[in-house]
């Protein structure tokens, strides 16, 4: 588990379009300076940390991608990009759930407003959280002369969220104050796990995008 102490940047344009305001719309005097608040005094209220460790692929079949230790992916499309690779990167993270707790606190009081903000500020965090890690995968398989596919979540595609099992269990439960329920999402909900692609330049490992073939157009979680 490693701890972060270094401050996280926060995009207000993007904290305005979670809670709502598009390029159409213009946040309110109150709420603008609300926003502005509780960025700058966001940090004390979060605790981030992250685990991630790196296997080497052993297998891929059809729709299964063996790692070792008992870890089976089970995803047709993971299995594509995996194919493609030599090594598969864990990793989990977190921004503690003090923020998580003082919004529901918030809205329980009718401070709907203010648990908003709050809530969108944790989101875009874990966010920009998990892009850090995702840039810390890329320079250590760089510096193999290694490259590194997008970061797959259990529950993107058709990678089922009891995935998230295989994740934690690739970890060996070393995990930054995460634990599972029983429908194996992550508690503090302001967590992020995943996995990374990496291997030889020329694969097409970076540009590999299973939405291009997805007729799912309306999923939330499209990319482009």
């Amino acid at each position: 588990m490693t701890l972060l102490n270094d401050p996280i940047q926060i995009d207000k344009d993007k904290i305005f379009n979670r809670i709502g305001y598009d390029g159409d719309s213009v946040p309110s005097s109150r709420t603008a300076s609300l926003v502005e608040d509780y960025i700058d005094n966001y940090y004390d209220l979060i605790a981030p940390s992250y685990s991630h460790t790196v296997k080497t692929i052993k297998s891929v079949n059809q729709n299964r991608v063996d790692v070792g230790d008992s870890v089976i992916l089970e995803s047709y499309k993971v299995a594509r990009l995996m194919e493609r690779c030599e090594k598969v990167a864990f990793f989990a993270l977190t921004i503690g759930g003090y923020l998580e707790e003082l919004a529901t606190h918030l809205a329980d009081k009718g401070l709907v407003l203010q648990a908003t903000v709050l809530d969108a500020i944790g989101s875009g965090t874990a966010e920009k959280l998990a892009a850090r890690i995702e840039q810390n995968i890329r320079e250590e398989a760089g510096r193999d002369s290694m490259v590194v596919s997008r970061r797959f979540s259990p529950g993107y595609c058709d990678w089922n969220v009891s995935q998230q099992e295989m994740v934690f269990r690739a970890l060996g439960n070393n995990v930054p104050g995460i634990t599972l329920n029983e429908s194996m999402l992550m508690v503090p909900q302001k967590s992020v796990s995943g996995i990374i692609g990496i291997g030889r330049p020329g694969n097409d490992i970076e540009q590999y995008n299973p939405c291009i073939t997805c007729l799912e157009k309306d999923c939330p979680g499209r990319r482009r």
